[in-house]
């Protein structure tokens, strides 16, 4: 058994991955609907809403294989 477990690195990466694409898709085109839909008006908790699922999205796409695929299997 390794030092974190028995962790399956590539499927956390993967996973964090589409965790990451999903929400930034859900914050960017939930945004652009939602303001079609509505006239151009949100309340503000539906922009801070699909603003923050969109700059989360970013940063699982980008730090989610580099400690996952990278940094974790090297402590191992």
């Amino acid at each position: 058994m390794g030092r974190y477990g028995n962790l399956d690195y590539p499927r956390l990466a993967k996973g964090g991955l589409g965790l990451g694409l999903a929400l930034f898709l859900f914050g960017a085109i939930g945004a652009k609907v939602a303001l079609a839909m509505s006239g151009g008006q949100l309340p503000g908790w539906e922009r801070t809403l699909f603003f923050d699922a969109e700059w989360i999205g970013i940063a699982l796409v980008v730090f989610s294989p580099i400690i996952f695929g990278i940094v974790l299997p090297l402590t191992e």
